[in-house]
């Protein structure tokens, strides 16, 4: 079985690093979805690939099958997403050293958000409450590990301040984590800002931006809503101006603009939440080769 390489080496201040966020398909027309856009952005190249895990594990098979296809098959360097819901610490070590088993070695370490219908977060016995304790688990463990967390720039939802929950990332960092990637935003000044944030919290690992090329206004409504990122006046309007098949070209060219400012900037790079589809983010990649 092929051993896949630690993200945390890829990292180069000389060469921005580009990623794609893909989820486990829900059937099987969904999963030839997914895999004829893993097919159409494979030509550029991406650093690696990450499959999200549903909540309270739901999709635990579906992301390991689709994993092993993204990585036997098209040869990406694959992130598997795993969350502490649903599972006790014994059945989270069982999956990691099922992931080892499968050449996997990178894993994005996340609380998971609660089950459908439930509003707040409870482990069950036996399992985990944070997120720093599963990178630490996956540190005890499996050392040779990459170990990628989340960051959120306009702070996390349950947070009651910016300033604890940079504590609350600070603590993912002490315990072994290799780089962020943040939750969505469209104003890249809040990702700068953050980074200050971070320096001063003394977290100097890479953060990786996380961007979402809009595809419809009322998507990018509810993804805000969920996450609490703000949607800036001008890209909301610009969004109202046209009609909804016109939208995904204004949310093209919004995630452009950003990419573009964030590369000059000397961001580490960027991840792309494609949702499955290729036309916005091949559009972003193909206009970069120009």
């Amino acid at each position: 079985m092929s051993k896949g390489t630690s993200i945390s080496k890829l990292f180069a201040p000389e060469k921005p690093l580009f990623s794609i966020e893909f989820f486990p398909p829900k059937n099987e027309a969904g999963g030839e979805k997914m895999l004829k856009s893993a097919a159409a952005l494979k030509p550029h190249n991406p650093d690696f690939v990450s499959i999200t895990y549903g909540a309270g594990g739901g999709t635990r098979k579906t992301t390991m099958h689709y994993a092993k296809v993204l990585k036997n098959e098209f040869g990406f360097e694959v992130m598997p997403h795993l969350t502490c819901v649903g599972h006790t610490k014994t059945e989270l070590l069982e999956i990691l050293e099922e992931f080892a088993e499968e050449g996997f070695c990178n894993i994005m370490a996340l609380r998971g958000d609660p089950p459908q219908g439930e509003d707040q977060f409870r482990p069950v016995v036996g399992g985990l409450s944070y997120a720093t304790e599963l990178v630490s688990l996956i540190r005890k463990f499996f050392p040779h590990f990459g170990i990628g967390v989340g960051g959120y720039p306009e702070k996390h939802p349950e947070s009651p301040s910016k300033k604890i929950d940079l504590l609350h990332l600070k603590e993912k960092v002490d315990a072994g984590a290799d780089f962020i990637t943040t939750q969505l935003f469209f104003d890249n000044q809040v990702y700068f800002q953050f980074l200050e944030d971070c320096k001063t919290a003394k977290i100097e690992i890479p953060v990786l931006p996380g961007l979402l090329p809009v595809q419809s206004i009322g998507q990018v409504q509810r993804f805000c809503k969920m996450c609490e990122a703000s949607l800036p006046k001008e890209l909301q309007e610009r969004l109202e101006k046209v009609e909804k098949e016109e939208q995904t070209g204004v949310g093209t060219d919004w995630a452009k603009k950003q990419v573009k400012e964030l590369i000059t900037r000397r961001a580490p790079g960027f991840h792309l939440y494609a949702l499955n589809q290729s036309e916005a983010s091949l559009r972003i990649l193909e206009w970069l080769k120009k």
